[in-house]
This record gives structure tokens, sequence and C-alpha cells, in this order.
């Protein structure tokens, strides 16, 4: 029997049994050798000659891969948003390469890239899926691209990217995995873990682990569980845009709008990317969704420039812009003058571990 039956059949197991205490552990065996046979045939996939992935290096202070089955505007949408010329058409599979594109937006560069349509089974290699999703796993933000009158294209997606290991809007689960060389499984969790300890401990020997000590510090599920194990997930955040707004009338747009409220989103961005309506709103969400954190420098007895701040993650501290700028700094740094949001007064000396907030000025001395 192919692994492809084997899914199959176990898929089919899970879908005819009921849930309940009783039959809990075996679910969770079966989900947990399910995940398991999925990526031992992506694996094989992958590497059956499908091609290892684009080539695409990252420029700019932040990447947004825009998502979106063929036709439903991408190309348009990265021309109007960049200065890259993706080539536009009304036929499917148009672009076949992935095509770049910067947008300069409040002092931040943002590498925009248009990539092939995802078309259903994406996740298992069709229409060169792998690659495509080799591109969006390294993306710092996946912008869902929906057709205003097939609203239903962004759930199909957003499960094809499940299945392909990308976790959107989410957060890795709080379990750390202690492998060792002898003990058995030695469960710890918390008082809110719902799952049973042989729950979890048949999880780990699906896996072939034997010998472990495993902290579960919140409640998941036997997927999350899954997930912690395998340790190949990418978590990204996501933001939706329906393009062809002006195309549509009243009764659509409130379908769509039912639509995407039902599948847990409420603030898509409606535009038109042939007609350019809706981009400046566009751009200020994207911005707002990467949270990042631009840092003024300022030279010790001069000005702090503001036309090219330094961009960072959110949660960036004073040592992370000292390895950025003075990666010979060898334990030469002194301290900082910190101006802003995050100072309890302006010019507040500060040290390595001080938490930066947007716009803050800052001198380094060393």
């Amino acid at each position: 029997m192919g692994l492809e039956e084997e899914i199959q059949e176990i898929e089919e197991e899970i879908a005819e049994t009921p849930y309940n205490k009783a039959t809990e552990e075996h679910i969770g065996r079966l989900k947990a050798k399910l995940s398991k046979l999925k990526d031992e045939l992506a694996e094989k996939e992958s590497g059956g000659g499908g091609g290892g992935g684009y080539d695409v290096p990252k420029h700019g202070d932040a990447t947004v891969a825009l998502v979106g089955f063929p036709s439903v505007g991408k190309s348009t949408l990265l021309n109007a948003l960049t200065n890259a010329e993706s080539e536009t058409g009304s036929y499917e599979f148009t672009t076949l390469e992935v095509v770049p594109g910067m947008l300069k937006h409040e002092k931040v560069d943002i590498q925009l890239l248009d990539v092939p349509g995802l078309i259903e089974g994406a996740s298992g290699g069709r229409g060169r899926g792998r690659e495509v999703m080799s591109v969006l796993r390294s993306a710092d933000l996946l912008l869902f691209v929906a057709d205003v009158f097939e609203p239903e294209g962004y759930s199909k997606l957003r499960d094809e990217l499940h299945e392909n290991g990308i976790r959107i809007d989410a957060s890795p689960p709080d379990v750390h995995i202690d492998r060792r060389d002898r003990g058995g499984v030695d469960v710890r969790k918390t008082d809110e873990v719902s799952l049973s300890d042989d729950v979890i401990e048949n999880t780990l020997r699906e896996h072939g682990i034997v010998n472990a000590i495993v902290v579960v510090r919140e409640d998941v599920t036997v997927e999350e569980l899954n997930d912690a194990i395998l340790d190949n997930r990418v978590y990204i955040d996501s933001m939706v845009v329906v393009n062809k707004v002006d195309l549509a009338d009243e009764t659509v747009l409130e379908r769509t709008r039912d639509f995407l409220a039902d599948e847990g989103v409420d603030s898509a961005v409606g535009v038109s990317a042939e007609e350019e309506l809706g981009l400046e709103t566009l751009k200020e969400r994207i911005f707002e969704e990467l949270d990042l954190v631009r840092v003024y420098l300022r030279p010790q007895g001069g000005d702090p420039d503001y036309e090219e701040p330094l961009v960072l993650e959110e949660g960036a501290t004073v040592g992370d812009v000292a390895e950025k700028i003075h990666r010979d700094l060898d334990g030469s740094f002194r301290y900082a003058n910190v101006w802003g949001e995050s100072a309890k007064h302006e010019g507040q000396q500060v040290g390595e571990d001080h938490e930066l907030a947007d716009e803050d000025v800052l001198t380094i001395v060393r």
C-alpha cells in the first residue's frame, strides 16, 4: 500500500470514529500517524524532481508574499503598489516566476512578491505548488488576495497552506520536548491541559520518541502536539485584501463580507487594483500588520537622521541596534541615550536590554 492510500484510509477512519473520552486516545494515535505520513509524502514528493523552490533574494526591511488563485489580480495589484513590472492577463497562470517589487511606505522598504497563482492541490505539488510554498514559508506576512465574486478562494488557500505546514495567525505551541537515552516518557503539564498523559505519551511514541521529558504549558490539541514534535512548521501573520470591488454591487459586497466574517476575517481591505482604489488604506494596513520598529539614530553631539531609520522587528532592544550597526563592538558598548515613547524621560540613559518603541531616537555611546 502506498503512502497516499494509507493517508486516505486513516483520514476515513478518523472521520468515521465518534470523538469521546473512550476514543480520544485512539484518535490521537491516528492523527499522529497521519501527520507523520503526510510529512513523509511531502518529503518524498519534494525530492522527486519537483524542484527545490524559487530563488528569491530578500531585500528591504520586510517581505510580503501575495497569495491567491490564478486571475484574482495579484500581478495588477503588485504593479499598482510598486515599481515592479509583472505581466498581467485575464487568463490563468500568467505569472510563471516570482516577481518582486518594492513598496516604500512610512520610510520603510517592503518587498512584495507576486508568486504564481496557487491551485487546489498545491500542497501536494500540483501547479508547482511545492516551489511556491517554499517562498511563502520565508515571508514575514502573507497577503491573501481574494476575488470579490469568489471569496471562497481564501478558505481553500488557507487550507492548502495548512496542509503544507504553514500556520496562519498562530503561535508555536508551548510544548518542550527533551529527548533522553532512557527512562521512558515523562509527561509534565499544567492544570489547563486537557489531553491525557496517555494521549501525549502515545502521540510521541507514534513519532518514534520513547524516552523524553515533555513539558506542556498550555492546552493544546493533538494536531498542535504533532506540530511541536515535528518542529518543521512555520508561523506567519496574514491579512486579506478583496480585489475588484469596483465591479460588485452592494449585494455581492455584503455576501463577501459575511463569508469572510464566518471564516474569522473581519478586517479585510477592499480594493480595485485596476482602478487603483483603496491602495493607500492597503499600504497602511500592510505597514501596521508587519509590527516594525523604526529607530532614528543620533550621533553624539549631532542631529537625528529622520530620513533613513533603522528598521527592526517589534521587541527589538538597544543591543539589537548595536549589533546591527557596530558588529565590532567587542564589549566596547557603554550605554545609550533614548528619546521617545520607550524613554521615561528625554535622553534617558539605558543599557543593551532596553526595549525600543517605534520612532525612538537613539544615541549609542562607546
